[in-house]
């Protein structure tokens, strides 16, 4: 495997999780994230009679755009255009940072101020830029605390959840010269002070794109913070890095799809900060970019459109399914190793990376269905992942010790002596081995195969004798009948309908 943009960690699934299980810090934070969140989301659920349907709407409207993709972006880059904007259409990861590094080079740009973007992470335009001579800053004070620390986010929403108060206070002594105390009030005092100094001399500010609207061309950015308000409103030169699919009829579907944003993403009602820019700056008008770029990228999702795995560009990155969802409770963001994480990132990793640096990871999920609980588009996550598995094994992807124990299994399964054999031998080994204990326990985690499951829990053993051998021994025995050749069972049910019938002519 080799490490990309999107998976950042390399190390086997079964290292990474390992190391997301001993730290304690980050279980609680994600643990005190999720109740909270959820929490919170539930919340505003609850208060809503009309949530469940506006889900249905918004994944009917998700689903209209993706089935006429190629007209609502054709509407949306007009309409973009004729406001002033640019629009540029990126087929690879490649061909976006690429145009990106054109356009500093066209304003004589060494430096940006950037908001937060998934899908920048995603086409790894920091360090593209940082490799051709253009410091991007990162201005979201999670992202920034990344960018400082060297991190990867933990969560598409919260990206800094394995922070604490102490270790950002640190960071930031250490990286900035901060002196002051681990106050979150006067870390943000300070980030901000540092900040205002690079908006007012930004040529340029990069942000992402929650949805474009293809009725007005405009782009809108749903933040909890003022940041991505500067770095449109001051730079003279705006880029807009968005997925393709990211696209909305009109603003009445963009009315339907941020009620359902800000709930399943933070859990409040409203966000702090929400904006619809619409092309370039008019005369006369006070602020915004006089330049603007928008820059379309696919990365793979043509592909994922007319495959098998299409549901899952309904998703509209608001990280609800983590936050639902048992396993990334457990093994934390940096489990996954993905800049994805959490059920979405099961399901979308393996489609931009492929299988060969992705075999393992759809297996970090139990097929709960948590996730499409809390989904607001309803992508049917759980049934996705489990497609995974099943392209997995037809593709042959498992590794040869997997292969080999599920090949002996057929052939013991499917053949009696073996299986006879099987189940005898192994009752007898399994007692030997789960001793006074009485099942097989974490002092047996070092046996192949199984230590998956008896390293963190306990195994019931096989029964000293089989039913099939247990029944071989006794007769079976007629029911007893009553003088019209009715048995105990039929009179009961004769009982049963009489009692009915009788109810109704009451």
């Amino acid at each position: 495997m080799t490490t990309s943009h999107v998976i950042y960690d390399d190390a086997p699934l079964r290292d990474r999780v390992k190391n997301a299980l001993a730290d304690d810090f980050k279980h609680n934070a994600i643990k005190t994230a999720q109740d909270t969140i959820v929490g919170n989301r539930n919340k505003c659920a609850a208060a809503d009679p009309l949530w469940e349907d506006l889900r249905w709407e918004a994944a009917y409207i998700r689903n209209h755009v993706l089935e006429n993709l190629d007209y609502y972006i054709r509407e949306f880059a007009t309409n973009a255009q004729a406001a002033g904007a640019q629009v540029h259409f990126a087929p690879t990861a490649e061909d976006a940072v690429e145009c990106a590094l054109d356009i500093f080079e066209e304003v004589k740009a060494t430096s940006c101020v950037k908001s937060k973007s998934m899908v920048t992470e995603e086409i790894g335009l920091n360090e593209y830029l940082e490799e051709h001579g253009v410091h991007a800053i990162e201005t979201d004070c999670a992202e920034n605390i990344l960018q400082t620390a060297g991190s990867k986010p933990s969560h598409i929403v919260v990206p800094a959840l394995h922070f604490n108060r102490d270790s950002i206070r640190d960071l930031y002594r250490e990286k900035k010269g901060y002196a002051g105390s681990n106050s979150p009030e006067e870390i943000t005092k300070f980030l901000r002070s540092n900040l205002r100094e690079e908006f007012l001399a930004a040529k340029v500010g990069v942000t992402g794109c929650n949805f474009g609207v293809a009725e007005t061309g405009s782009c809108t950015l749903v933040t909890n913070e003022g940041n991505a308000r500067m770095a449109v409103t001051v730079p003279e030169t705006q880029i807009v890095v968005m997925g393709a699919e990211r696209i909305v009829p009109d603003l009445r579907s963009l009315d339907t799809l941020v009620t359902l944003l800000v709930p399943s993403a933070v859990g409040s009602k409203i966000t702090s900060s929400f904006q619809v820019n619409t092309g370039a700056a008019k005369d006369g008008e006070a602020d915004g970019p006089k330049n603007v770029h928008i820059i379309m990228v696919n990365n793979g999702r043509s592909d994922i459109l007319a495959g098998e795995f299409r549901d899952m560009l309904r998703c509209i990155r608001c990280g609800a399914c983590m936050n639902n969802c048992p396993v990334y409770r457990h093994i934390t963001g940096h489990g996954y190793g993905s800049i994805y994480p959490g059920p979405m990132g099961v399901v979308l990793t393996p489609l931009l990376e492929g299988y060969e640096n992705t075999d393992k990871l759809p297996y970090a999920c139990s097929l709960c269905g948590a996730c499409d609980d809390m989904c607001p588009v309803r992508v049917p996550l759980h049934e996705l992942i489990h497609q995974h598995k099943i392209n997995l094994v037809e593709e042959n992807h498992p590794g040869v010790p997997e292969r080999a124990a599920f090949d002996m299994a057929g052939k013991v399964l499917g053949n009696r002596r073996l299986y006879d054999l099987a189940t005898g031998s192994g009752a007898l080994g399994l007692k030997i081995l789960g001793g006074s204990y009485g099942a097989l326990g974490a002092s047996t985690a070092w046996i192949p195969v199984l230590r998956g499951w008896t390293s963190s829990r306990d195994m019931d053993l096989l029964a000293d004798v089989r039913f099939r051998d247990w029944f071989r021994k006794h007769d079976a025995v007629a029911p007893e009948l009553d003088e019209q050749g009715r048995s105990v069972a039929d009179r009961a049910e004769e009982a049963r309908k009489a009692s009915q019938e009788g109810g109704a002519r009451a």
